[in-house]
């Protein structure tokens, strides 16, 4: 079933700013305290229950978990000792260490952390059971409040806990993500860079080993040094391979963390070493440069001090940068602000973001090989005005993200293939049609169509204007997206299905009746049968009538016209408030209605009396309405079947009632100007709702 979303469009990219804040009570953190402080009461969060059904939603738990507060599992707890580290991030029984791996990246910048882990909470005074983080989601910042109730088995932490017993702010982060995400269980499974992202508003880059550039450690070392956060991995071939340790001790389909680059004097030679973590907090590397390897025995004691080589297993380990990838098969670099990596001198970007959404029937179009539906997905007008300092180009960079798919997990679903494409635009204004994209090839697109929160990609094309078209592989796969576009200049954005168009004709005026064609004068003579001495109808009377004289049309399928439409029609052809039609306004009526029935024939190409939902845009735009995808979106809601066909009563209904609002919009804007607050957009939106 189709189902709509916040109106899309382009919106400012956010500075940063107070986050909004997220509980059901419309309280902040601060007042939510004062009221637990000021009542004598530790806070409980109703909005995430101490509960099974905040833990799982597919299964139970194997043992009794019990919820406790960290003052009934240690005497003298701690939110943060001694600083937060990257120690102190140490796995539990929840498949979650991609988030791990962000958090212990998030560690190493103290400004980002203290953005997602604010510094204004404690156990000491002014505890009232109560702790808030902030997250990033489609380009703004939340506040999300929970209790500190956390899941124990014979009192320890089940899930995310710290190297130091005493000390919970990792375990509350995890915590509020979790709430954030609807459950615990939802956070089994994912990529590094998702939480990166969430934890900075940044956009992600992804670097495969084996096809890094030349200088992929310089990239490494600049992306450290400007605060970004990077995340490793190695690939599997098959579910068999998850989590199985290589002979040097890696684990396949793990997330780790990059925490460190550095250069080393060994027998005369310069060797680049990269340091890595392990969110177990154990099970390291064990070939050279490891914890125990020969290679340090050749470094001076203060040089292994600067590099803080000590041989522990607490999961972080150096190793040589050529093995690093041989063995890693990918890197994930977070970057906090859209910098280029490639560059030394640090500028920000231009940022324009977009919401929208695919929607069932409308604009879920699938990819370029579904041409038939291809065109109706959403369409981004990109306007590339000036080139890069010294180049011939304009660079920018394109991040599609799919929303809420984790949130939906206990919903059944997943994370759906997404990718983009990217046209030269043509002269002609609006959404372009079908065949624009059956004789035009793109001039670029995402690399690939995956199944990942993101995707993005850096690309430079001359000045111009261009088509952005985000979708899904396959076509009828509904999602909301935020896609966000960076560029070194200053580029111009445009949803071009954000707007209302209308063109109405004027209406006919009547014939005379010594100039009534002999159809209409068979109509005058059913008309005058029906409605009697005062030649008016009803609602009920005119259904008679016009299935009367349509079900005469030989070239025409259709199911009886339904009383709803024929009060619809009433509505907007009954000049005199009486709730009838008199001849002369069913002709005019008429005329109107050959011309939509011809539209409907026109769509309807395999003559089965119905018409696609996909065709609905182009066929309405013929009658004179170019509506958003919002508006479109409703509109398919509304009146298309779950085979998204729209037969004959349900396309004539659509387009009285379009019309009429319009009429009426325009008829209330004329005569009370004082009054009048909404655009065409806004109106039609409210009474096709009605």
């Amino acid at each position: 079933m189709p189902y709509l979303h916040p109106a899309p469009g382009p919106r400012a990219h956010p500075v940063p700013q107070d986050a909004r804040t997220t509980h059901s009570s419309g309280q902040s953190f601060e007042q939510l305290r004062q009221d637990c402080l000021r009542a004598g009461t530790l806070f409980e969060d109703t909005d995430f229950p101490a509960c099974n059904a905040s833990l799982f939603f597919s299964e139970r738990p194997q043992v009794p978990f019990v919820w406790k507060r960290p003052g009934e599992i240690v005497e003298h707890p701690e939110f943060i000792q001694g600083g937060a580290t990257r120690t102190d991030i140490c796995q539990g029984e929840l498949g979650d260490c991609w988030l791990l791996a962000a958090i212990a990246s998030l560690t190493l910048n103290e400004k980002a952390l203290a953005r997602v882990v604010p510094q204004d909470q404690s156990f000491g005074p002014g505890y009232a059971g109560i702790f808030h983080f902030q997250f990033w989601q489609h380009s703004e910042w939340l506040d999300v409040v929970i209790d500190d109730r956390l899941p124990t088995f014979r009192d320890r932490l089940v899930f995310l806990h710290s190297a130091d017993h005493c000390e919970f702010w990792s375990a509350l982060l995890e915590k509020a993500y979790a709430k954030l995400n609807g459950s615990y269980e939802a956070l089994k499974g994912g990529s590094t860079i998702e939480a990166m992202e969430d934890f900075t508003g940044g956009v992600a880059e992804t670097f495969h080993t084996r096809e890094a550039p030349k200088d992929f450690y310089q990239i490494l070392e600049k992306a450290l040094g400007r605060g970004s956060l990077l995340g490793c991995s190695i690939d599997t071939r098959n579910s068999a391979e998850s989590e199985a340790r290589t002979p040097f001790g890696l684990i396949k389909g793990h997330a780790y963390t990059v925490t460190g680059t550095d250069q080393v004097n060994y027998r005369g030679q310069k060797i680049e070493l990269i340091r890595v973590r392990n969110p177990w907090g154990q099970v390291e590397w064990n070939g050279s440069w490891s914890d125990s390897a020969p290679e340090w025995r050749s470094v001076d004691l203060t040089e292994q001090k600067r590099l803080c080589h000590c041989a522990l297993d607490d999961g972080e380990f150096w190793m040589a940068f050529k093995d690093f990838k041989a063995h890693f098969d990918k890197v994930e670099i977070c970057n906090l602000t859209p910098d280029a990596l490639e560059e030394d001198t640090l500028h920000r970007w231009e940022v324009t973001v977009h919401q929208g959404s695919w929607v069932r029937g409308s604009t879920a179009g699938g990819c370029r090989n579904f041409l038939d539906t291809f065109w109706t997905n959403p369409q981004i007008k990109l306007s590339l005005t000036e080139q890069d300092e010294g180049q011939d180009g304009c660079t920018f960079l394109v991040a599609l993200m799919q929303k809420d798919r984790r949130k939906l997990k206990r919903f059944g679903a997943d994370m759906l293939t997404i990718g983009y494409a990217i046209y030269q635009s043509p002269e002609e204004h609006g959404h372009l049609s079908r065949d624009f994209f059956r004789y035009h090839a793109s001039l670029a697109r995402s690399k690939t169509f995956i199944n990942l929160r993101e995707v993005s990609d850096r690309f430079r094309l001359p000045p111009g204007e261009y088509i952005l078209i985000p979708s899904t592989f396959e076509p009828h796969q509904e999602a909301d997206f935020c896609l966000r576009i960076f560029s070194e200049k200053k580029a111009i954005t445009r949803d071009l299905d954000g707007d209302v168009d209308i063109h109405l004709s004027e209406p006919l005026q009547p014939t005379l009746p010594e100039q009534e064609t002999e159809e209409e004068q068979q109509f005058r003579a059913l008309f005058q049968h029906i409605a009697g001495e005062d030649m008016e109808v009803t609602a009920e009377e005119l259904e008679y009538v016009l299935n009367a004289v349509l079900q005469k049309k030989k070239d025409f399928k259709f199911k009886k016209l339904s009383l709803i439409s024929c009060k619809n029609i009433i509505s907007l052809m009954d000049t005199r408030g009486n709730g009838k039609l008199n001849f002369s306004e069913f002709l005019v009526f008429w005329n109107k209605l050959k011309q939509w029935t011809n539209l409907f024939l026109q769509f309807d190409v395999d003559k089965s009396g119905t018409i696609s939902s996909y065709e609905l845009r182009t066929a309405l735009k013929a009658a004179g309405f170019q509506l958003s995808n919002h508006l479109l979106q409703l509109v398919v809601l509304r009146y298309a079947d779950e085979e998204l066909q729209m037969d004959f009563d349900d396309f004539l209904n659509c387009l009285v009632r379009l019309e009429n609002a319009t009429r009426v919009f325009q008829a209330l804007s004329m005569k009370s100007k004082d009054f009048i607050h909404l655009n065409i957009n806004e109106f039609i939106n409210l009474t096709m709702n009605i």
